[in-house]
C-alpha cells in the first residue's frame, strides 16, 4: 500500500539561485495548490531523507548546473534517477534543464563562462546547447529576453485553449539539439514547444525549446527558458535599455504562459487547480468569549504588554506585532488606505498593476485583533466561521461531558492567518498570560507548519486550530508532557465518531506518533488508509507550568489533498444519510473531549484506560515492521510505555521450520521525537 503522493519539492541546495526558486515555488503553488504541498528541499535532504514515496514531481530551478553536479554526482543522481525510473516526474528549468540531458554545451569558446561535460541522469538523451541567445552574464539581468516560443499543439492533446505562440522570460537557457531524431527509436523524446527567433548556436533538426522525455515509468519536462518565471516578481532594470519593454511582453502574454505550464504539469501526471490565485491576504483576528465579559477580563491581562501609540493601541511580540482593534474603530481615509496597503503587501508592478507580494514577510505585517465585548461577530464580518452555532455546539457537549467546563470559553478566529501555532508559540509575552483552553482557530493557513520541517497543507474546508495547555511542572516526572500528544490524538478521533449519533461507525484511525488516518473512499474495496489530519504540539516555560501549544489540522469539508470526513460520510452503513461536518461544531467537539482527557490523565497519568483507549483506535497492532537505526532489523510493534510513552518494539525473528516470526527476547523504546513512523513501508525510521 503505497502513500499518497502530496509533496512538489523544490531543490534549493547548491547551484541553485534564491531568484529562479522563488518564481518556481510561487507559479507552482498558483496553479497546484491545495493538490499538492510545494516545498523547498535542500540538498542535506535530497541525500538523506526518504523523500521519493510522497514526491510526485521533483523540480529544478535555474541556476548553475555545475552546482548541481558537484554535490549531487553518485548517490543523489542516483536517487534521482531511480524515484523516476520508478514513476516519478522531473521538471527542470534552465539549468535544471542542462543538468537533466546527457551532454551540457554551455558558450563553448568563451573562456569565463564555457561549459562542457557528460551528465549523469541523461533524462534527455542528447546535448542541451546553450545560451540560445547571446548575452548571458551570471547574475544580471544584461542576457534576459521575452522569449517567443512556439507550441507543438499536437503534443498536448488532452489539453484545451493552449496557445500557437507565447513569449516567456529566458535567460542563458539552452536548446535541446536533434530533439526530433535524438530518441526516436524508442520514442523517449517528445519536442512541446520551441524557439521562434534565431539561434546563437547550432540547434540541429528543430529548435526545440521544451521537451518531454519517457523515463523508465516516470517522465521529465526540460526547458530552456523559464515558463515558470512570473512578470510581477520582476523588478525595473533602468540600467538596461528595453527592459520596460520586455516586461511589458511578458504581461501581456500572461495567460498564455500559466496555460503552457498548466499543460506541461498536466503531462506529467499531476493534477492542476482550476484556478490560477496567489496567496490569500491576511485577515483580522476576531477574540470573543462564550460569556462577553471574558473579553474585557482577557484584555485587562495583557495591559502590561500593550503599547499605546498616537491613540492606538499595540502588543509587540517576539515574532509578529498585534495591533488590538475596537469593532467600532475608525481609520482616517488616508491611515487606512496605507494600512491597506501594508498589510496586503500590495505592490506596484512594472506596468501599474496592483498585486498581492508573494514574497511579502508575513512575519513584518502587523496582525489586527478585534476585540468583541458586546457580542459576537455579525456573520458578514467571519463568513467562513459562525460564532454562533461553534458556542451552541460548546454548550451542548458540554452537557454530555461532566468535566468539561472552560476550554474554549476564549476564542480568537482568523480567515487567513500565517500559522496558528506560529501566532502564539513564537509570541512567549503574549502566550504566558493565555489560561488554559485558549483557542486560535483559522480558515486558512498561509504558512502552516507540520512535525518536523513538514508543511500541512490547509485550504478552505480545513479545520485548523491551536490550544494553550498550561501543565504544571510538579507534574514532569508523573504526567511527562509527551502524552499529550497523544491524548489529543484519542480526543480528535473520539470527537469525530461523537460529533453526532450515526458518526461513530466513521473509519478513522490515529498513527503514531499524532496522525490521523482514515479509510481512503476512493478505494471502497480495499483497506486503504490515507492522512487527514495531523497534530503539532511545541513546549515553553513560564511562572511554573510548561506551556504547550497543540496545534491541529483536519481535512473536514475539503476534498483536496487527499481526502475530507465528508468525503467518509457515505462509507457509514448504518443506512441513514449523515449531514456534512460543521467546522464550527467539530472544534467545539474536540475541545470539550481533550479537557476530560486532559483532567483524567492530571489525576491519574496515562492509566490503563487511557491506554487501551488509545489502542483502540490505532493503526499498529502487533504490526511488523523494521527498524532503521537498528541496521533493518524486524520487530513486533507492542504499544507505548506507560512512564514516558516511548514505542516498544521487540525483535522478532523467522523460525527456521515453518517460517512463522518468534521473539528474540530483544525490546527497543523509541522516542517520538527521534523517529519517525512510515506505515506504508513498515519502517521505523530517525529523524534527519
Amino acid at each position: 500500500m503505497a502513500p499518497r503522493k502530496l509533496n512538489v519539492l523544490v531543490y534549493t541546495g547548491t547551484g541553485s539561485t534564491v531568484e529562479a526558486v522563488r518564481h518556481c515555488v510561487y507559479s507552482l503553488r498558483r496553479l497546484l495548490s491545495p493538490n499538492y504541498a510545494v516545498i523547498p528541499i535542500s540538498e542535506s535532504a535530497l541525500l538523506k531523507e526518504p523523500w521519493a514515496p510522497t514526491c510526485a514531481l521533483l523540480v529544478f530551478p535555474g541556476g548553475a548546473d555545475l552546482g548541481y553536479c558537484r554535490v549531487l554526482n553518485g548517490a543523489g543522481n542516483q536517487t534521482i534517477t531511480q524515484f523516476v525510473r520508478r514513476g516519478g516526474a522531473y521538471l527542470g528549468f534552465c539549468a535544471g534543464g542542462y543538468y537533466a540531458s546527457r551532454r551540457c554545451e554551455f558558450e563553448v569558446g568563451n573562456r569565463e563562462l564555457e561549459v562542457i561535460g557528460n551528465r549523469e541522469l541523461a533524462f534527455f538523451p542528447g546535448t542541451c546547447r546553450g545560451g540560445a541567445f547571446k548575452g548571458f552574464a551570471y547574475h544580471s539581468e544584461r542576457g534576459a529576453k521575452a522569449a517567443k516560443i512556439l507550441v507543438r499543439q499536437d503534443a498536448f492533446p488532452e489539453s484545451d485553449a493552449l496557445p500557437n505562440v507565447f513569449k516567456c522570460y529566458y535567460n542563458g537557457g539552452g536548446v535541446f539539439a536533434d530533439a526530433d531524431t535524438v530518441g526516436k527509436d524508442s520514442n523517449a523524446v517528445e519536442v512541446l514547444a520551441e524557439y521562434a527567433d534565431e539561434l546563437a548556436v547550432e540547434s540541429g533538426d528543430c529548435k526545440a525549446a521544451v521537451v518531454y522525455c519517457k523515463v523508465g515509468q516516470g517522465g521529465a519536462i526540460v526547458a530552456g527558458p523559464h515558463p515558470e518565471f512570473d512578470p510581477v516578481l520582476l523588478s525595473q532594470q533602468p540600467d538596461i535599455p528595453g527592459y520596460n519593454v520586455l516586461l511589458d511582453e511578458l504581461v501581456a502574454d500572461e495567460d498564455a504562459r500559466l496555460a503552457f505550464l498548466k499543460a506541461c504539469l498536466t503531462k506529467l501526471g499531476l493534477e492542476v487547480s482550476q484556478g490560477t490565485s496567489v496567496a490569500p491576504s491576511l485577515s483580522k483576528l476576531h477574540l470573543t468569549s462564550l460569556h462577553h465579559t471574558e473579553v474585557g477580563e482577557m484584555l485587562y491581562s495583557f495591559d502590561d504588554i500593550i503599547t499605546k501609540v498616537d491613540g492606538e493601541e499595540y502588543i509587540k511580540g517576539d515574532n509578529d506585532l498585534f495591533h488590538l482593534e475596537k469593532p467600532d474603530s475608525r481609520w482616517s481615509l488616508a491611515s487606512l488606505s496605507q494600512a491597506l496597503s501594508n498589510e496586503l503587501g500590495v505592490s506596484k508592478t512594472n506596468n501599474g498593476r496592483a498585486s498581492p507580494d508573494p514574497t511579502a514577510d508575513y512575519n513584518r505585517i502587523p496582525k489586527r485583533i478585534v476585540s468583541h465585548e458586546s457580542a459576537w461577530p455579525e456573520p458578514k464580518e467571519t463568513p467562513c466561521f459562525n460564532h454562533a452555532i461553534y458556542y451552541s455546539s460548546l454548550q451542548e457537549f458540554r452537557l454530555a461531558e461532566r468535566e468539561a467546563e472552560g476550554w474554549g470559553d476564549v476564542l480568537m478566529y482568523g480567515e487567513v492567518v500565517t500559522s496558528t501555532n506560529t501566532l502564539l508559540e513564537k509570541n512567549y509575552s503574549l502566550l504566558s498570560r493565555l489560561p488554559s483552553g485558549f483557542t486560535l482557530a483559522a480558515t486558512t493557513q498561509v504558512a502552516g507548519r507540520g512535525r518536523g520541517s513538514n508543511v500541512w497543507v490547509t485550504p478552505p474546508g480545513s479545520l485548523v486550530m491551536s490550544t494553550v495547555i498550561n501543565h504544571p511542572a510538579h507534574y514532569a516526572a508523573s504526567r511527562p508532557i509527551v502524552f499529550i500528544q497523544y491524548l489529543a490524538a484519542v480526543a480528535i478521533v473520539e470527537a469525530i465518531k461523537s460529533y453526532g449519533p450515526g458518526y461513530s461507525e466513521l473509519p478513522v484511525k490515529l498513527k503514531w506518533p499524532n496522525d490521523i488516518y482514515a479509510r481512503d473512499p476512493s478505494k471502497p474495496d480495499e483497506i486503504s488508509y490515507v492522512k487527514i489530519g495531523g497534530i503539532l504540539s511545541n513546549c515553553a516555560y513560564s511562572s511554573g507550568n510548561y506551556q504547550i501549544v497543540l496545534g491541529i489540522g483536519i481535512n473536514t469539508n475539503n476534498r483536496r489533498p487527499t481526502t475530507s470526513l465528508d468525503a467518509l460520510l457515505p462509507l457509514v452503513g448504518s443506512g441513514k444519510q449523515l449531514a456534512p461536518f460543521h467546522i464550527e461544531r467539530l472544534l467545539a467537539r474536540i475541545l470539550t473531549r481533550l479537557e476530560v482527557l486532559y483532567k483524567n490523565f492530571c489525576r491519574n497519568g496515562f492509566s490503563k484506560e487511557l491506554e487501551e483507549r488509545y489502542y483502540r483506535h490505532w493503526l499498529h497492532s502487533n504490526q511488523i515492521v523494521a527498524l532503521e537505526a537498528e541496521g533493518g532489523v524486524k520487530a513486533r510493534i507492542l504499544g507505548i510505555t506507560r512512564d514516558w510513552g516511548m514505542l516498544k518494539a521487540e525483535e522478532v525473528t523467522a523460525d527456521g521450520i515453518n517460517g512463522a516470526l518468534r521473539p528474540t527476547g530483544k525490546v527497543w523504546a523509541l522516542q517520538s521525537d527521534e523517529n519517525s513512523f512510515d506505515y506504508w513501508r513498515g519502517l521505523v525510521k530517525r529523524k534527519v
